[in-house]
């Protein structure tokens, strides 16, 4: 009986990602074989379900990269990959720089006030996030309210021009995404013990030393969960560029909706997604075997 238990726990989530993981990814990867057509979907499939198993040895016969080839020869594509990468890690720095103060004065702040703190953390997800993208157009436009306040108080002599840049860009991202940085850092300084602060106070270590010694590897784990929880949805990013950034932002979220909508090549397009999501999946599965050497290691 505890097996059974044990088996049909384990199940659900591997179900769940059976369903909503990997049948759409190898979809995705079946398209990517394809050849653009004036169609509906318009694309030729490479291999037909109804065809069996002669068209599955069909399609291995005929298999080949064309699509992903494509990518790596027009430069639009590596440079669209390389500007997603760099934006979210910048992001994810700022985010981080900007978060873990926001969480470590949670973490210290006393009882009563924490469940406040964490409602206003969470606040900004009441409201759609569309409208909160919008809302920084009107902050951030050259009538603004940003330059407005700026001319008011004489700090500028005319409107800055930051809507439509990577600068907007990266606010939009930063706050978007700060609480996904901001709350696993502070689950992990919740249950951090003040008195290992203490005691390293008392062996003569400075607060700043005390800090990077105890307070920050301590905090290691939801450091690292927040970065990947910030890092991996902005690579994909396309709503915060579209409105933010306009068309001087290149992003692979961006290229990758112009090949589906506007475009219509849609093999190329699930080309783009696929190396997308290699892009992604290896990293976090380096982190995890380093993760279980380190905890085998430990043992």
């Amino acid at each position: 009986m505890p097996n059974i238990r044990r088996l049909i726990l384990i199940a659900v989530p591997y179900t769940w990602l059976l369903l909503l993981f990997l049948v759409p990814f190898l979809i995705v990867f079946k398209m990517s074989l394809s050849d653009q057509a004036l169609a509906i979907p318009p694309y030729t499939p490479t291999f037909q379900f109804s065809a069996g198993w002669d068209g599955l040895k069909a399609m291995f016969s005929a298999f080949d990269l064309e699509n992903f080839t494509w990518l790596s020869e027009d430069n639009l594509y590596w440079k669209a990959y390389l500007s997603s990468l760099q934006i979210a890690l910048f992001s994810t720095i700022l985010s981080l720089l900007i978060g873990f103060p926001i969480a470590y004065g949670m973490a210290n702040a006393s009882a009563a006030w924490r469940p406040t703190l964490m409602m206003l953390v969470i606040l900004p997800f009441w409201t759609s996030f569309l409208i909160r993208v919008y809302a920084w157009i009107g902050i951030l436009g050259t009538n603004g309210y940003l330059n407005q306040v700026l001319l008011w108080t004489g700090v500028i002599d005319e409107p800055l021009v930051i809507l439509n840049t990577n600068i907007a860009v990266y606010i939009g991202i930063v706050y978007t995404y700060l609480p996904f940085m901001v709350l696993p850092i502070y689950a992990t300084l919740e249950k951090l013990d003040m008195d290992l602060l203490e005691a390293a106070e008392d062996l003569g270590c400075s607060r700043f030393e005390a800090f990077w010694l105890i307070t920050f590897p301590l905090a290691r784990a939801g450091v690292i969960a927040g970065c990947f929880l910030v890092f991996i949805p902005v690579v994909g990013e396309f709503v915060i560029p579209s409105l933010l950034g306009g068309s001087r932002t290149l992003m692979i979220g961006k290229v990758l909706w112009d090949e589906f909508f506007s475009n219509r090549d849609w093999p190329v397009a699930s080309a783009v997604a696929v190396v997308l999501l290699l892009i992604l999946i290896v990293p976090i599965i380096l982190f995890q075997r380093q993760q279980q050497r380190a905890q085998e290691a430990k043992q």
